[in-house]
């Protein structure tokens, strides 16, 4: 049997958000069983290696990845959310977009010092989101030991440079653009 070949399922919006850039919609992949599955099994056998005990993901997008990948691998989900959103005392971390700042929230309690927490998400482009998420993680006093993503903007964007320089971690992707 032929391996699937994810990219055929990432719809690619030209021009959205705004002019000059290229969407890739990763909600065409998750629609299809299969491909859904195969990303799924893939980021899970990458993740294995890292051999973690918790699995923090990036609102909203990076739950639909990090569930199957916590249940393969027998860890518990830590949701990195948006503010207002989580109902118990949070940790922040604010981080820079390219028009401005965003912040991220987790629960103070959600992960035991010392835990090894991978952090998953959908899509890869600068690592701003990615090492915020990182920054909320290590306030718990856990170590990050990697991150993982679906789709990773290798040609448009330089995440996996950034993480790598600021982060010194391992970073994996399934799809690579």
């Amino acid at each position: 049997m032929s391996e699937l070949n994810l990219k055929d399922y990432i719809y690619n919006i030209p021009d959205f958000p705004k002019p000059g850039i290229i969407f890739r919609d990763v909600t065409t992949l998750i629609q299809a069983p299969e491909a859904y599955s195969e990303a799924c099994r893939r980021m899970t056998e990458m993740a294995r290696e890292l051999k973690p005990d918790v699995i923090a993901a990036a609102e909203a997008r990076g739950f639909l990845f990090a569930g199957p990948i916590a249940m393969a691998l027998g860890c518990g989900i830590v949701p990195i959310r948006k503010p207002h959103k989580l109902p118990r005392k949070v940790l922040t971390q604010e981080y820079a977009l390219e028009y401005g700042t965003d912040t991220l929230n987790m629960h103070e309690d959600a992960i035991q010092p010392g835990a090894r927490v991978l952090i998953i998400d959908d899509l890869l482009a600068t690592g701003g989101t990615a090492q915020a998420c990182r920054l909320l993680v290590e306030q718990t006093g856990a170590k990050v030991v990697g991150y993982g993503f679906l789709v990773e903007l290798s040609e448009e964007c330089n995440g996996r440079e950034f993480l790598s320089k600021e982060d010194n971690m391992p970073v994996f992707s399934v799809i690579e653009y």
